[in-house]
């Protein structure tokens, strides 16, 4: 009788019930230091949001924090109006599918071959590939680089030279080295299969949360990323939408209203029209997480070696 009481004492405190039952102080400060963490993030979107619907002199007068008055859309309405920003949208978004899909191509091609011990000399092409992660030549001599190839002011010069990273690539490399199995690739050697249907049928299909979580960084980090606008792109129709926003915000911040263009047919105060752009720029981003989160959970080895 005590031997079963015992196991449902276990069974008990397994299912969580004995921490609920048992909530120490420390608990408390644990989820108040989370409850202050997440606040950190979620009030500035909420404030941007409250002030990009909300009247010119609501916000003039700095009387929304958290919940919008006198809602307006006029702000929206001159970003719509104004062709260049949606314009410059369209083209961020290309750029950003584009540099994504190059540079996980580029990060598999690299990590899955230094993550064998079968290729000769993996050492060296690893310090050779780690090396620009430590040490870069400079502004200036890129800057003459990209000059000679011919990159300056054309769409490439964003997407071509920062394809391979390697912090990426070690993140990935070090995923395949500890989390795919020697003995799946090995049997499928055995069948009679390729280094490629190796990658493509075994190793990538059982890697989803590695190349979900490094597309996010890739899309994200060429999506916020705007020195390179200013240092190499002197068109405007190769300008990304941070860098117009980039400027918007400096130029407004000096005016008493700020228009985007000629073509936009509501004006706003510089607070509003920030607020709003930023919104514009930040919501394509929060539309991903949610579809990219369900590849962040572990567990995709489990059953995967049989015996």
């Amino acid at each position: 009788m005590a031997k079963n009481k015992k196991n449902v004492e276990e069974v008990t405190s397994a299912d969580g019930s004995r921490a609920i039952n048992k909530f120490r102080i420390s608990d408390a400060v644990m989820m108040l230091i989370i409850v202050l963490l997440c606040a950190t993030c979620v009030l500035p979107f909420l404030h941007l949001a409250a002030k990009s619907i909300s009247s010119n002199s609501m916000v003039m007068a700095k009387k929304i924090f958290f919940w919008p008055k006198q809602i307006t859309f006029d702000a929206y309405a001159s970003i719509f109006s104004d062709g260049s920003m949606v314009r410059s949208m369209i083209y961020s978004v290309g750029v950003t599918l584009l540099f994504t899909l190059l540079g996980m191509i580029v990060c598999t091609c690299a990590a899955y071959p230094l993550s064998k011990k079968r290729l000769k000399g993996r050492y060296f092409f690893t310090f050779l590939l780690m090396f620009p992660m430590y040490f870069g030549a400079g502004l200036i001599p890129t800057y003459l680089l990209y000059k000679n190839l011919h990159l300056l002011d054309t769409m490439w010069v964003l997407v071509l030279p920062l394809i391979y990273s390697p912090y990426n690539m070690l993140i990935m490399k070090t995923f395949f080295q500890s989390s795919i199995p020697d003995s799946l690739e090995e049997s499928a050697f055995l069948d009679g299969a390729s280094n490629f249907q190796v990658l493509f049928k075994i190793v990538l299909p059982l890697s989803k949360p590695i190349l979900a979580t490094l597309s996010l960084f890739y899309a994200v980090g060429r999506w916020n990323a705007y020195a390179d606008n200013k240092y190499y792109i002197r068109s405007e129709v190769y300008k990304m939408i941070q860098y117009k926003l980039s400027q918007l915000v400096s130029s407004a911040a000096e005016a008493q209203s700020a228009t985007l263009s000629e073509a936009s047919a509501v004006t706003s105060t510089p607070e509003v029209l920030q607020a709003a752009c930023i919104m514009f720029v930040t919501i394509p981003i929060i539309c991903i997480y949610p579809f990219l989160q369900k590849y962040f959970v572990k567990g995709t080895m489990i059953g995967a070696v049989k015996g």
